[in-house]
């Protein structure tokens, strides 16, 4: 095929939220659900949670990035699409993994909610505890 273009792939997750990433040769474009990053995420932190794999590896302006996002909040999408970033950055080069690692977005968080149990309002919360 004549037109193929370099792809980089990265899956992310966070929560209950999964992103698929995907980084090509460009200026810096980041499109999520086929809207721009300002227009997804409305809160500003979030986007620099987003970001911050590019910040740490230099390579803010190198990269266009196409995300499908699924599930969650947007806490949990937003740490999704960073680990997503981050694996797809690694095998795009394996220069980039050790400063990676350094920041932490390496390893996905595992933390979740936890589940409901039974005779009880919340996960914690026994009804003959709370405030009346």
């Amino acid at each position: 095929m004549a037109g193929t273009q370099v792809q980089y792939h990265g899956v992310g997750r966070r929560k209950e939220s999964v992103a698929r990433v995907f980084l090509r040769p460009g200026t810096g474009n980041i499109t999520v659900n086929g809207k721009t990053l300002e227009e997804y995420l409305p809160l500003e932190t979030l986007r620099i949670v987003v970001k911050s794999p590019f910040e740490v590896t230099n390579t803010a302006d190198q990269f266009d990035v196409i995300i499908n996002v699924r599930g969650g909040g947007f806490t949990g999408q937003a740490g999704a699409m960073r680990h997503g970033i981050t694996r797809a950055l690694m095998e795009a080069s394996d220069d980039y993994r050790e400063p990676l690692k350094a920041a932490g977005f390496v390893t996905r968080d595992p933390r979740a909610k936890e589940r409901k149990k039974y005779g009880l309002k919340k996960a914690r919360k026994a009804p003959q505890f709370s405030k009346r």
